[in-house]
């Protein structure tokens, strides 16, 4: 199930808006769960790989290298969590700019 793709904020001290975009809310089933995280995570580590292939600069690819390696891990804990829990599995994943 996917929620309002949108929501518009304005603060009011500053004037500034906020904008969320609501990728993910609702209840999945286990194997649903895991097969959505898994691919939003893999095209988060994608995006990085590219971005290690277009460049020379040895520390950005050091700090992308380090990103993989902490997506892959918070990947397979999710899993791991989401394995010992129910049959049902809520998600909630707002992006927020």
């Amino acid at each position: 199930m996917i929620n309002q793709p949108t929501h518009l904020d304005k603060d009011s001290k500053r004037g500034v808006k906020n904008y969320t975009v609501h990728l993910l809310k609702g209840t999945f089933e286990k194997e649903d769960a895991i097969n959505l995280l898994t691919k939003m995570i893999d095209a988060k580590i994608k995006y990085h790989e590219e971005k290690i292939f277009k460049t020379d600069n040895e520390e950005d690819i050091k700090m992308r290298e380090q990103r993989i390696r902490q997506l892959q891990r918070e990947l397979y804990e999710a899993r791991v969590f989401i394995e010992k829990k129910g049959k049902m599995i809520e998600i909630n994943a707002d992006i927020c700019l």
